[in-house]
């Protein structure tokens, strides 16, 4: 099956896009794909702000992108836009990092008044980037994603069975295997 790279942009150590991201990937792992997580805020700060493409941190961050078959990014929507440190990091990418690639964009945030960043902020930047699909994306609202004091995350059923859906998709873009929704009757 495929190398994934699923991507969080999010600053937080508590987010709920990275916790969403980590659902998302024992999905694809369990369709048979080999997912590796990167969360860009575990990157040097410093490496990232002033641009130090060379940094050992930075370069293995671009390494993950070179040998990924499809990448997952997935980021908080802040002023309508996605985060400040995914725009760091793609910044940070050789001009064509996704090159060949099959990618999946998502994005979380408090209000639907940020639906259109997919599509208007995150995806232009990532079709730039040469990937050979983007696959449809998906903006999950804040207030569908609980996690428990366990730790285990919740996803409300409209956009738990909306997500499973845009997964699948990128799965099979992949050549994975899928799981078939049940049509509701």
């Amino acid at each position: 099956m495929a190398t994934i790279l699923s991507v969080s942009g999010s600053p937080s150590v508590t987010s709920r896009t990275a916790r969403l991201l980590r659902h998302l990937d024992d999905r694809l792992t369990s369709q048979g794909h080999d997912v590796i997580a990167l969360d860009v805020r575990t990157l040097p700060a410093e490496a990232l702000l002033h641009a130090d493409f060379g940094h050992p941190a930075i370069a293995r961050a671009t390494a993950l992108f070179e040998q990924a078959d499809g990448v997952v990014i997935g980021t908080p929507v802040y002023k309508a836009a996605y985060s400040g440190l995914l725009k760091s990091l793609l910044d940070l990418l050789p001009q064509y990092a996704l090159t060949g690639k099959t990618v999946l964009p998502l994005a979380t945030g408090g209000t639907t008044a940020h639906v259109l960043a997919i599509d208007y902020a995150l995806r232009p930047v990532l079709a730039s980037m040469g990937p050979a699909h983007i696959t449809p994306g998906w903006f999950t609202l804040d207030q569908d994603i609980t996690v428990g004091d366990d730790g285990t995350l919740t996803v409300a059923p409209g956009s738990a069975e909306a997500l499973a859906q845009v997964t699948d998709q990128f799965s099979a873009a992949l050549g994975g295997r899928t799981t078939v929704l049940a049509a509701a009757g």
